[in-house]
């Protein structure tokens, strides 16, 4: 065997300008086999460099998509020749490529595992945000936020869990359940002027009296009385239909729709619910429907007694979240992959341990991460696949035996040409939903615990929402337990386009928020939290500290969940099943391939794709 063979380089890569450069394009095995001194990889980060610690607009930052915008738009880059051979290239570096990496490398300890990311920090949407505050560290999620219902993922997903040194009982100890009844904090809305006539905070919703929270609300008699009647009552409103019927009926109505016509609720009090769980559906009530409210314990009223409630994370508490959320997972995944990188060996400790980016990327490393890489073409050669992407504007191409895009579905056409046309119609129906994770540092919750609220709904703001870090702490890390200690507000915003019916809306809110600039973001913060805070002396330039805006414009996976989504004969008729089929030696993982927003999702379906190349 020839040094070119075995080094996955055939003679007509070479003949065709391989014989690049030395300290350039040629790999370190290469080098060795001729005797040259191993050169320190172009590709590494540099001693130093770590993004968790940046502020300003973050999530899909500037740089991470205007490559693969480009590319969808026409744009070419010169071919470059191969300059690296993998047995397995990623193609995105979230939970789920980093997954996939992990079952590939078990079941093949010697491979040459790449991912390959656009971002310049890996882990997908599960990011961290850390802020540094009087000689100490606060940390917060840019995104992906908890590890939700344990209990429900499937067996693969769970035993990566427990793999990497997850142990989700552990989160019984390490988070407060009792912070709000022991700092007495609940819910508040905040009503604004130009939709109720005056701005007022409203504090206690779900712990004080119905009766006493209305006389507080901004509405008028009759709006009090039905919020009164809705909020108290035991109504079926469907009561000659059986439980079945009333299913059937419901899954085709809306929320707003119910309120409205079942429960003859005032325009007023709609307008309230109008968008309160856009954070979690992305979409206002009026499309939202009502058998998806009856499984969600967001407080939203009249649906109880109509129809049963069905479980909803199989009675777990919502606990299992680390302060970075689940950028703690694939930390914890890189450790089990690259333990020089991530220092430590517990769940404890990966939280605080430093780590280093320099060693993400290295000649030595079973698998690189090669971040601030956009793959902008994927194709099937003979009995491997070449990848090329773009780097600080230098394209660059390699190959792999097989690989794995867990990048977002919609991407997969552009990258990929040979995608079958029929693939490519179901690929593009998995459009994401697009979401803003802000995170606002103030250096104490007086003025929060002063009023008894931990969380702030907005009816009518750009962000629905402002509300606490949650009260985890873990290892060396103490969380925000005390009204003097600094904290970490998480504000969302989804982008509501009410004149935009269906996925459509998602669109045009993504656009909007790819030319939205920083200083937009900010002014909303400042303007939301001074209005709430108005009578306990919150001014923004004083009392904020540092805000960092983790813009997703490619956020949730689809959901079909929705009113618009049509039913199904065969599982194989669904989109996102068709979606994920192997083209070729190219295979599919990420939550989009499940169309499911989830952390098991994701870790699932790395799992079925690492096990199609096995399988084939």
């Amino acid at each position: 065997m020839d040094w070119t063979s075995k080094y996955g380089i055939t003679r007509r890569d070479f003949l065709n300008g391989t014989q690049l450069t030395i300290g350039a394009a040629i790999t370190a095995p290469i080098l060795s086999a001729c005797g040259v001194p191993k050169i320190d990889n172009p590709f590494a980060l540099a001693n130093g460099y770590y993004p968790p610690s940046k502020t300003g607009l973050r999530g899909n930052h500037e740089g991470s998509w205007e490559v693969m915008h480009a590319a969808v738009s026409g744009k070419t880059w010169p071919e470059a020749p191969i300059s690296e051979h993998y047995d397995l290239v990623i193609v995105g570096g979230g939970l789920s490529g980093l997954s996939a990496a992990y079952f590939y490398s078990q079941r093949e300890p010697a491979a040459r595992i790449l991912i390959l990311d656009n971002h310049d920090d890996f882990g997908g949407h599960a990011k961290r945000n850390e802020f540094e505050i009087d000689g100490q560290i606060r940390i917060g999620y840019g995104g992906t936020e908890a590890i939700d219902t344990p209990s429900a993922y499937s067996p693969e997903a769970r035993q990566l869990l427990k793999d990497i040194g997850v142990v989700t009982q552990r989160f019984y100890d390490y988070f407060d359940q009792d912070f709000w009844d022991r700092h007495n904090l609940s819910k508040s809305i905040f009503f604004d002027k130009e939709t109720f006539g005056v701005d007022k905070l409203v504090p206690g919703y779900g712990s004080r009296p119905w009766t006493e929270f209305a006389a507080d609300m901004p509405v008028s008699d009759k709006a009090k009385a039905d919020f009164i009647r809705v909020q108290t009552s035991e109504t079926d409103y469907l009561p000659n239909l059986s439980n079945e019927e009333k299913f059937d009926l419901l899954s085709r109505t809306s929320y707003e729709t119910f309120l409205r016509e079942y429960c003859q609720l005032d325009e007023e009090i709609i307008k309230i619910y109008q968008r309160w769980g856009m954070s979690f559906w992305g979409i206002g009530i009026d499309e939202i429907p009502t058998t998806l409210i009856q499984s969600y314990d967001g407080g939203m009223p009249g649906v109880a007694h109509t129809i049963p409630r069905t479980g909803h994370r199989n009675d777990e508490p919502y606990i299992f979240h680390f302060p970075d959320g689940n950028a703690s997972l694939a930390r914890l995944l890189v450790r089990a992959m690259n333990p020089q990188a991530v220092p430590g060996s517990t769940m404890e400790d990966v939280v605080t341990t430093q780590l280093d980016y320099s060693r993400l990327d290295r000649h030595d490393n079973p698998v690189n991460i090669r971040l601030n890489s956009t793959v902008i073409k994927t194709i099937n050669n003979d009995d491997k696949v070449e990848i090329s992407y773009i780097r600080n504007g230098q394209p660059h191409k390699i190959s792999a035996n097989n690989a794995i895009m867990a990048c977002y579905n919609m991407a997969i056409p552009a990258i990929c040409p040979e995608t079958p046309p029929n693939q490519v119609d179901a690929l593009s129906k998995g459009i994401k939903l697009p979401i803003v994770y802000t995170k606002v540092l103030i250096p104490d919750w007086h003025r929060f615990a002063n009023i008894g609220t931990d969380f702030i709904y907005y009816p009518s703001g750009f962000y629905k929402q402002a509300e606490f870090a949650y009260p985890v702490s873990i290892g060396d890390y103490q969380g925000s337990m005390e009204p003097d200690m600094p904290m970490i507000l998480h504000m969302c915003h989804v982008p509501w386009v009410p004149n935009v019916k269906g996925p459509e809306q998602w669109k045009t809110g993504r656009a909007r928020m790819l030319q939205m600039p920083y200083e937009t973001y900010e002014h909303h913060v400042f303007e939301q939290l001074e209005s709430a805070l108005a009578d306990h002396d919150f001014k923004a330039e004083r009392d904020i500290r540092a805000i960092t805006v983790n813009r997703w414009s490619h956020g949730y996976a689809y959901s079909p969940d929705y009113l618009w989504e049509p039913e199904y004969r065969l599982e194989s008729d669904k989109p996102w099943i068709k979606g994920r089929a192997p083209i070729g030696r190219i295979h599919i993982a990420n939550s989009d391939a499940a169309a499911s927003a989830t952390t098991n999702a994701a870790i699932t379906q790395a799992f079925r794709a690492v096990n199609e190349i096995f399988a084939g």
